[in-house]
This record gives structure tokens, C-alpha cells and sequence, in this order.
């Protein structure tokens, strides 16, 4: 993980993108919070994940922010979308909570979308599967494209809780 985010400062912030979903869906494989740490939710900061080589979407998500923010990429440019994802099921679909990394290139530009599910780096357009219902990163927290007047740890206990354990992990966001 130290090296990729090393070997980055030469990188577009494009190739960023792209490596750093690579490095995440080759190593972190995809396990419920149940399973994992007997919880029916919990954010794993970015050690835990890598460590333990698995997470569930919120880890994944978490990861990859980190990631680019440790390789330079402004917080201003990513945020964590919580979203309805359209699961297919049998011949259907089922609707569950999810949650993806937008990366905005300008702050009104459509987001590309880092997911657990797929490993390609898509347009938020491509993602038909996708419903946002709000976003937020270290900084601010969004309803649509309109930003709360809240702060994202005042009303996201669990983006709290994680934050504070990677300031003791020594993890800057």
C-alpha cells in the first residue's frame, strides 16, 4: 500500500484513479461486516482493510479515498456516495444500501464512480444500477449537488469513529 501511494507522484490523477481501484479489488476480497467483525455495520479504516485483505463496500470505499488523498488528490475532488444499488438477483433485482467513491474533476462535473462491485472506473452516467441518496467527505457532506450546512462527523457517527481511529493510526485525511 506504501509503496503504490509512493510510486504515484508522477501519476494523472486519472492513472491514480485507476491504480488505486486495481490495487483495492486485487487485494481486499469482498466479506460482510457479519462475517467479519460480528457487526451488522462497521467502517474499517484503510490498516484494517489491507490487513486483514477484506471489507465490504464501506471499506472498499473508505480504502480508495484514502488512498488518492495519501497520493495528493483533493479532498475537494472525492467524495463517499451512499447509494441504492440494483443488485441483480435470479431474474430480478434486489435494492440494498451501498456506497461508492465520486471522484469530481471540477466541483459541478459528473462524478467518476469507484465501486466494489465492478472494477472498471466509470462515468456516474454508465451506472444505471446506481440511485445517489448523499455524499460526503472530510470536509462537507451533500443532499444532490446542494452541500448541508452540516458537518459530515456531526451527523455520520460511523465517518467519526473511523476518522479517529486513523488519526491514531497515524493516517492523515
Amino acid at each position: 500500500w506504501e509503496q503504490l501511494i509512493l510510486q504515484a507522484s508522477n501519476l494523472s490523477e486519472r492513472e491514480k484513479l485507476t491504480q488505486v481501484n486495481r490495487f483495492v479489488h486485487k487485494n481486499v476480497r469482498y466479506m460482510t461486516d457479519i462475517q467479519l467483525y460480528s457487526q451488522e455495520d462497521y467502517w474499517a479504516t484503510p490498516l484494517e482493510t489491507f490487513g486483514q485483505g477484506l471489507g465490504d463496500c464501506e471499506d472498499y470505499a473508505i480504502a480508495k479515498y484514502m488512498t488518492l488523498r495519501a497520493m495528493g488528490v483533493s479532498n475537494d475532488k472525492l467524495r463517499l456516495i451512499y447509494v441504492r444499488a440494483r443488485i441483480p438477483q435470479g431474474g430480478t433485482h434486489r435494492v440494498e444500501a451501498h456506497m461508492v467513491l465520486g471522484f469530481y474533476a471540477t466541483p459541478n462535473a459528473e462524478p467518476l464512480i469507484l465501486d466494489s462491485l465492478i472494477p472498471d472506473v466509470l462515468p456516474a452516467s454508465q451506472r444505471r444500477d446506481l440511485t445517489p441518496v448523499f455524499s460526503f467527505n472530510s470536509h462537507g457532506l451533500w443532499a444532490g449537488n446542494k452541500q448541508a450546512n452540516q458537518s459530515p462527523t456531526a451527523r455520520l457517527s460511523r465517518w467519526r469513529t473511523v476518522l479517529d481511529a486513523m488519526a491514531r493510526e497515524g493516517i492523515k485525511h
